[in-house]
């Protein structure tokens, strides 16, 4: 699938909005798109379904599209409207529901005459009060200080009701996440992910395009930083328009690349527009080569096919849709260069690249992107922290594996990880997060321990094969550590594996994992993971090499692991 014109970028907007149709409740408020749970309640999930698309309806409508609307002025109108049975209700602090009220703001901002003007004056005024709920509740130190800023923005241009303080408030606190370089911190998180590009970057944008006349310093500092971080995103994707897999929220799919439509709409251009575009229209024809949509076209929950193990806990049915921020491109005129650029390729990037502000050392290894993170992240999050954030290796080309438990090899799936198993026991403990760590121009280097009792320092090497591992291990118990390669696909066409002596290999026509180690006992072995545990494929081994562990006995193994394609 290629995509080039407005036309044809519009026409794939409707492709992927136009099954919800048929979903909307009678009333247009709600949109039912399954049944799986999250942690807030039913309202909220079909408010967030209903809400989600407009991160691609806004744009196209501001560009000068038709197509939508009656459903939300309808929506809209009626889900604040507390005497409609649609109501979608009052809130509590850290309400989902104010996550949802960002793409409504920028509907009010840039398309009033679709979303506000419609609606007369009962309508407005429960649509405004509604709105102003946000500022009378806690929210989230993070990008979620974004969402209070985008509404408020959108009843001040209103001539609304709104909230000066909480304001300024939040545009303090989104100042304060900077950490240099382009990149910001989420907040209190020091995991550093796509919420940086598709969230505070990309309402950064926003904000800088719709305040550029009242608060130019501060959009000036928005397009600024942008530009900086452009520099280092780039190394977050591959030559086939594959994003790097990598953190939370995957299930938002083509939302990775959301954050290049909008340095377009805020009008940057330090990166080439064909090269932009080159990223956009490669990366939604990567997706829509994948297994993304249930029978009936509408977007599930998972990566590159349907996966709830995979999931966050805050994944609802409707949640892939906030990947329609990657279309914030349509808001473009129709003689925007942008249209009449031609898609160029990536431009020639650095082999290996120390991206010190995001803690990770990238490697363009062949067609392949790898990241080397030093395993930054939080030790309590949304779900499957250790195996989003602090595994070895992240691949474009095969992705990373979730546990389905921490019982047995096969259901923990520790692809890129040194797993431990303690004698005596069928527990397995890899690396959730680094102690201390080190990222250098030519290696990553952690101190970490799975266990309390063992303490284990890791260097990372990249090298023109792969990467070399060498870990330096102290153990108060005996017990096995099995040093994985990457999750190779299986059932395929010329899948092979093998294990014998140090060595162990899994591979098919298109691409392998081969690894082998040097230390006590080492034996190669091949790990069967269980189903849906890859986020690139249902079905995976993993080549692994497993050493002996003695108690009280100071031990440094090396692992080398080669990749091909």
């Amino acid at each position: 699938m290629k995509l080039d014109t407005k036309q044809e970028f519009s026409q794939w907007m409707f492709q992927v909005l136009d099954p919800l149709k048929p979903l909307y409740s009678h009333g247009c408020a709600r949109l039912h798109l399954g049944d799986s749970g999250v942690t807030y309640p039913k309202t909220s999930i079909e408010m967030e379904a209903f809400s989600r698309p407009l991160w691609a309806l806004v744009p196209f409508w501001f560009g000068g599209g038709t197509g939508f609307e009656e459903i939300y002025q309808k929506g809209l109108k009626n889900g604040t409207d507390p005497d409609h049975p649609e109501y979608w209700g009052g809130f509590g602090d850290y309400d989902q529901r104010f996550v949802e009220m960002a793409a409504i703001a920028c509907g009010l901002i840039f398309t009033p005459e679709k979303v506000w003007e419609p609606l007369g004056e009962t309508g407005k005024e429960n649509l405004a009060n509604w709105l102003y709920g946000i500022n009378e509740h806690i929210i989230p130190d993070c990008n979620w200080q974004f969402f209070m800023i985008l509404v408020n923005v959108a009843l001040k241009k209103l001539g609304r009701r709104y909230n000066e303080e909480r304001l300024e408030s939040g545009l303090s606190k989104i100042e304060s996440y900077y950490t240099g370089e382009g990149w910001y911190r989420d907040g209190g998180s020091s995991q550093k992910d796509y919420y940086i590009s598709f969230a505070l970057h990309y309402y950064g944008l926003i904000y800088a395009k719709a305040m550029e006349e009242d608060d130019p310093d501060r959009c000036l500092r928005f397009k600024e930083r942008a530009v900086l971080f452009a520099r280092d995103f780039l190394y977050w994707f591959d030559e086939n328009g594959a994003a790097l897999p990598y953190g939370r929220s995957l299930s938002y799919r083509f939302g990775e690349a959301a954050f290049w439509s909008a340095y377009v709409f805020a009008g940057l251009d330090d990166i080439p527009l064909g090269v932009v575009k080159g990223i956009i229209s490669r990366h939604i024809s990567w997706w829509m080569d994948q297994k993304m949509f249930d029978r009936d076209g509408v977007l599930t929950i998972g990566y590159s096919y349907p996966n709830l193990i995979m999931a966050e806990r805050y994944n609802a049915p409707g949640s892939p849709y906030w990947g329609m921020k990657i279309l914030l491109c349509l808001a473009l005129p129709d003689d925007h260069p942008f249209w009449k650029a031609e898609a160029k390729e990536l431009p020639p990037l650095s082999e290996i690249k120390l991206l010190k502000q995001a803690d990770m050392l990238m490697h363009r290894h062949g067609s392949d992107v790898i990241s080397y993170p030093a395993g930054v992240c939080e030790k309590y999050g949304h779900g499957h922290v250790p195996e989003k954030y602090s595994k070895f290796a992240y691949s474009t080309r095969f992705g990373f594996s979730v546990a389905r438990s921490q019982i047995i090899l096969h259901e923990n799936a520790p692809d890129s990880s040194l797993a431990f198993v303690i004698d005596g026991d069928d527990y397995v403990f890899v690396r959730k997060y680094s102690d201390s760590y080190e990222v250098l121009e030519d290696r990553v280097i952690s101190r970490w321990h799975p266990f309390p009792g063992i303490t284990v320092t890791t260097t990372i090497i990249p090298k023109e094969y792969g990467h070399e591992r060498i870990h330096e291990i102290e153990s108060q118990y005996d017990c096995m550590a099995y040093d994985c390669g990457f999750s190779v696909e299986k059932f395929t066409e010329g899948y092979e594996q093998r294990a014998e002596g140090t060595k162990s290999s899994v591979s098919y026509n298109k691409q392998g994992c081969h690894v082998s180690g040097k230390g006590p006992e080492a034996k190669g072995i091949v790990i069967e993971a269980d189903p849906n545990t890859n986020v690139l494929y249902p079905n995976a081994s993993i080549p692994a090499v497993v050493y002996r562990i003695k108690k009280g006995e100071p031990i440094r193994l090396e692992t080398r692991v080669e990749t091909y394609m």
